[in-house]
């Protein structure tokens, strides 16, 4: 299959209607969500002028996700996900619209926005499980990996989009209607779920305690060595890549490149740009790749080469260059490990497996940060992320050389038998 016809194929789950409902819902919704997080780091600004209270707001959003993941898989397999959904958006809509209420009247304070951001983190740490999964159920097992990549397309056009709207009603509108527009935005996706219909696999659990169904899908986990490497690619990423993109980028610009506020959103702009065109035209063709242990390994020294040329860098056109370039790679893995996790589980067990995975693609960000963070405050921005990148090429190399199989794995998708113990249910 040529270039192009993967590309256009990368868009065959949209033949499903209910699937496009879904994916034009979240599409509104994610525009609203990333306005909000541009206006809420403004706000939190504002009110304390302090940078770490800017990573508290992080910290407390999402160590919700870390604590409550495994659990948050069991009730997504456990409840109507489609309804579970609807509840979530409700909630985090909810939330919206009380920050939005606050800075209005001009009450709101500091600890109003740390307590709405951990109730943000709990809802998420249900719905993001459930979401998951959700795309499957619309789009069918065989379709699943590109349902994912489609809903990562929509999740990078709304981290682009949504701060330039952010940034425009903020110096034209003021604070406000930022929130009360997040909050809208969510009739959209609530109003898809409500409409459309999805094939849910459900479990008859009885009286199995949930802790047993999460300590099940830790022992299938065990038991499947190939899942376990999307688990560990995924946390190197995490921890060595996305980490700095999160928090560094700032100090990148005034310190290696003695730049200001502008510098920063070149560089910001230039990590979206990248895994934008990463899950529009990479991830298509890379997840056409027979031998996936070697496209793992290979996406990660790439991203392991241009961090290090990153931290290197003292010229603004190269970091801008090399940033684009090494942002194509975390999208990359994090999407096809997704897909791949979803189509290697039991259909039963999906949700607890991808709810695992959730704890280490959400979860850990704060420690990564914070890691990070105290890594170049004792040793300096520019040998943090070189640390960085060499960690995460040694780990590459380790990963392809030491995990027995790796290198040899082929992907066949299997045909998953559907147990006894479950039952399909339609919306």
């Amino acid at each position: 299959m040529n270039p192009l016809s993967t590309f256009r194929e990368s868009f065959s789950p949209l033949r499903f209607r209910s699937f496009r409902i879904y994916i034009g819902g979240q599409a509104v919704s994610l525009i609203g969500t990333w306005i909000q997080v541009t206006a809420q780091g403004w706000l939190v600004w504002q009110l304390t002028g302090s940078e770490a209270a800017n990573g508290m707001v992080q910290a407390l959003s999402a160590l919700p996700i870390l604590l409550l993941g495994p659990w948050a898989g069991v009730w997504a397999e456990r409840l109507d996900r489609r309804k579970l959904l609807i509840g979530t958006q409700i909630g985090l809509m909810a939330l919206a619209f009380i920050l939005a209420l606050l800075v209005q009247t001009g009450s709101v304070q500091i600890w109003h926005v740390f307590v709405l951001s951990f109730a943000l983190g709990v809802i998420t740490a249900l719905d993001l499980p459930a979401q998951q999964a959700f795309l499957g159920d619309l789009s069918g097992m065989g379709e699943v990996r590109k349902a994912v990549n489609l809903n990562a397309t929509v999740l990078q056009i709304s981290r682009m989009v949504g701060p330039a709207i952010a940034g425009f009603i903020l110096a034209s509108q003021g604070l406000a209607p930022t929130f009360w527009i997040n909050g809208l935005s969510f009739l959209a996706v609530i109003a898809s779920l409500v409409v459309l219909q999805s094939n849910q696999v459900r479990r008859h659990t009885g009286q199995v305690h949930p802790l047993g169904e999460i300590w099940e899908a830790l022992g299938y986990l065990r038991a499947h060595p190939r899942m376990q490497d999307l688990f560990i690619f995924a946390t190197m990423v995490v921890l060595l890549v996305i980490s700095v993109i999160m928090s560094q980028l700032p100090a990148v610009a005034e310190k290696l490149l003695g730049g200001d506020a502008q510098t920063f959103g070149l560089l910001q702009s230039a990590s979206g740009a990248g895994a934008l065109i990463s899950v529009v035209i990479v991830i298509p063709i890379y997840q056409s790749l027979k031998r996936s242990g070697l496209a793992f390994t290979a996406a990660t020294l790439w991203m392991g080469f241009w961090l290090l040329v990153f931290g290197l860098s003292r010229s603004l056109p190269l970091s801008v260059i090399s940033l684009f370039l090494g942002s194509m790679g975390a999208p990359t893995v994090i999407a096809t490990a997704l897909g791949l996790l979803q189509v290697m589980s039991p259909p039963e067990m999906r949700a607890r497996l991808l709810s695992l995975f959730t704890m280490i693609s959400f979860g850990l960000q704060t420690v990564a940060v914070l890691v990070v963070g105290a890594m170049a405050e004792n040793l300096g921005i520019a040998t943090a992320i070189e640390i960085n990148a060499v960690l995460l090429m040694i780990g590459a190399a380790l990963m392809f050389l030491l995990r027995k199989g790796l290198r040899e794995w082929q992907l066949t998708t299997p045909s998953v038998p559907v147990p006894a113990a479950t039952e399909m249910v339609t919306h």
